[in-house]
């Protein structure tokens, strides 16, 4: 298993960058090599990727979500994988911080681990993020229900 944490600063208020990560669906538009994401349900993601040069596939659950703090997940199905996305309050606007831990599968996917391929592709991803907000100042859309654990609570 491998974990990873990094973090950002978004020039946008929380409530805006919180309700823009909870738009799945434009994951692609900043994301390298997420192909596509569909929101299944309240807590069920589909996910289509490329990664190490091969296009994977996989689904995913949200465990916890609550607005403006945090969006936590893991794997149901394809490689292990979970993590945690948490929002804060910054001086500046909002920090953006996410956690991953996640398990590399096969040859190449290990040697890019170990090459520091994939927290360079994470923190691309989150500066990505970063202009994806500054050019658009307010969220797609927004989700503002709760998960905690079996119970979702919707807006």
């Amino acid at each position: 298993m491998a974990e990873m944490e990094t973090s950002i600063i978004v020039e946008a208020p929380v409530r805006e960058v919180y309700n823009q990560w909870t738009q799945f669906e434009d994951f692609s538009k900043f994301m390298d090599g997420v192909l596509e994401v569909r929101q299944l349900d309240d807590k069920r993601l589909y996910w289509r990727a490329r990664i190490g040069g091969k296009e994977r596939e996989w689904q995913s659950e949200i465990v916890d979500q609550t607005p403006d703090q945090r969006i936590a997940w893991k794997n149901v199905t394809g490689a292990e994988n979970a993590g945690a996305v948490l929002f804060e309050v910054a001086p500046s606007g909002t920090k953006v911080t996410l956690k991953l831990v996640y398990s590399p599968e096969g040859a190449v996917e290990n040697i890019a681990d170990a090459l520091g391929m994939v927290s360079r592709r994470v923190k691309g991803d989150l500066e990505r993020f970063k202009q994806f907000m500054d050019n658009r100042r307010t969220a797609t859309g927004a989700w503002r229900g709760e998960i905690h654990g079996q119970e979702v609570t919707k807006p």
